[in-house]
């Protein structure tokens, strides 16, 4: 199991960067660079949870999110992913900070497959930084 964590601060306040991270409208696939309107699905949405699939056609997963309205926590759990096994996933917490907000960021991974097994052995090297680049857009990260 490889994990890697990181964390960006974010012009945006706590509820907001709540919405953005559960906001599962078409608009999600035009707002995060790491997902294309072809491997994007909602199996399933209620108050507080979501069972997604979404990714590129390299890198896909279906994951579970769970969250508390209102909250300062999203967790997201995969349940199956193209290069990664089920478990792991992400975890986000929520923290104002000045006027915005700090988003601590802790992503698991379990290798599923030989080529997942390789990637997440460079995780700890190459993730924070293409990590936090892909979230500076979404999340409006200072």
């Amino acid at each position: 199991m490889t994990v890697v964590s990181f964390h960006l601060v974010s012009s945006l306040g706590p509820a907001e960067v709540l919405d953005v991270l559960t906001d599962f409208s078409p608009a999600r696939a035009e707002a995060w660079p790491s997902i294309d309107a072809a491997h994007f699905a909602v199996h399933g949405l209620g108050e507080g949870w979501a069972e997604v699939t979404e990714g590129t056609a390299a890198a896909w997963e279906r994951a579970r999110y769970d969250w508390r309205p209102g909250g300062d926590e999203v967790t997201v759990t995969t349940l199956d992913s193209k290069l990664f096994g089920p478990g792991g996933g992400w975890h986000f917490r929520l923290t104002p900070e000045g006027g915005g907000t700090r988003v601590d960021v802790r992503l698991t991974r379990t290798p599923g497959t030989l080529k997942g097994r390789l990637l997440a052995s460079l995780l700890p090297v190459v993730a924070p930084s293409a990590l936090r680049k892909s979230f500076a857009g979404p999340l409006k990260a200072i």
